[in-house]
């Protein structure tokens, strides 16, 4: 029998850091999701390990696989990015959605079997591949308020939703005209949210981004160190002034004006040092509640940031009441 290359085993090992109820905890079955996605086919080529895979540096291949793994997994008829943009990975967003699941239902963890369209999720930069949304409503039934600062990658996410009719009507689009600020102009003072998600600019500048990029195609085994495009990215989406640090502390900040009429505020922060820093911005607002969730994902640990005004009585009385 042929031993298995190590690397596939770290692989494996770094897959089952995914919550457990993550679709995409084993190896990706390239077979049938060439079956779901014949145009998958010509991007599936045997490695040196005399193994199926894909290749993660070229663009076309993986958004090939994105669209795969959304018509098996999640029922997508239609899904398409414009170039250069943002081509998330999909087990890491789909462990975002799961572990805020077990957040928003913790008060009441029977419903979360339950699907669930009175439950509003508010998705801070929604970007052009509707991922969040996608998967949120696959999942649990839930309807989405997604913003984005950006008409293009906006657009995009409309025309995802309009050729899919399981999503239509669950997702509602509005266009953020302020860089500097997040709810407001998003979101009414008498509007009820029951959670907010957002995978923010990590990076402070390009320069930041272009080395991030850099280190991630060094930490894939067998390729040069070169600029890719491959995961795509335009500037409002990898970088901002002040980096995820600033971004999320504006966040905390402005979410304070709206800590009764929504539930959870939250957010993935890439930095476990920004974790510290954050929990004093949280402190100084006053906030009830925060926990931080720690995700495996790929090559490297992320975690989520969650954050809530409101007592754990009073989101108890929330959970009886919004969603009969």
């Amino acid at each position: 029998m042929k031993k298995q290359p190590e690397v596939n085993k770290q692989k494996e090992e770094t897959k089952e850091k995914l919550h457990p109820r993550n679709k995409h905890r084993s190896r990706y079955d390239l077979k049938s999701l060439a079956e779901t996605n014949p145009a998958l086919k010509d991007h599936i080529f045997v490695n040196k390990y005399d193994i199926e895979t894909v290749d993660f540096f070229k663009a076309e291949s993986v958004k090939e696989l994105n669209r795969s793994l959304l018509m098996q997994h999640y029922g997508i008829e239609s899904w398409d990015i414009p170039p250069t943009y943002l081509c998330p990975p999909i087990p890491g967003r789909a462990d975002y959605i799961h572990n805020i699941a077990d957040l928003v239902y913790r008060e009441n963890p029977s419903l979360i079997k339950k699907r669930n369209p009175k439950l509003v999720c508010l998705d801070i930069g929604v970007g052009s591949s509707c991922i969040f949304p996608i998967i949120g409503n696959a999942e649990y039934g839930w309807s989405f308020i997604a913003s984005d600062i950006d008409g293009v990658a906006l657009d995009s996410s409309k025309h995802i939703v309009e050729s899919n009719s399981k999503l239509k009507g669950a997702v509602e689009f509005r266009k953020q005209d302020k860089s500097h600020r997040i709810f407001r102009g998003v979101v009414t003072n008498d509007e009820y949210i029951d959670v907010t998600i957002c995978n923010p600019p990590f990076h402070a500048s390009k320069e930041e981004a272009d080395s991030a990029a850099l280190r991630k195609v060094k930490n894939l085994k067998g390729k040069k160190a070169e600029r890719t495009q491959a995961f795509g990215g335009r500037s409002n989406e990898l970088w901002c002034e002040g980096g995820e640090m600033e971004f999320i502390s504006s966040m905390i900040k402005e979410s304070k004006s709206y800590g009764f009429t929504t539930m959870w505020f939250t957010s993935l922060v890439s930095r476990q040092e920004h974790v510290v820093r954050l929990r004093q911005v949280l402190d100084f607002a006053g906030v009830k509640m925060f926990k931080v969730i720690e995700m495996g994902q790929g090559h490297k640990q992320s975690r989520i940031l969650a954050w809530s005004f409101l007592t754990k009585k009073q989101r108890q009385v929330w959970t009886e009441t919004r969603w009969k």
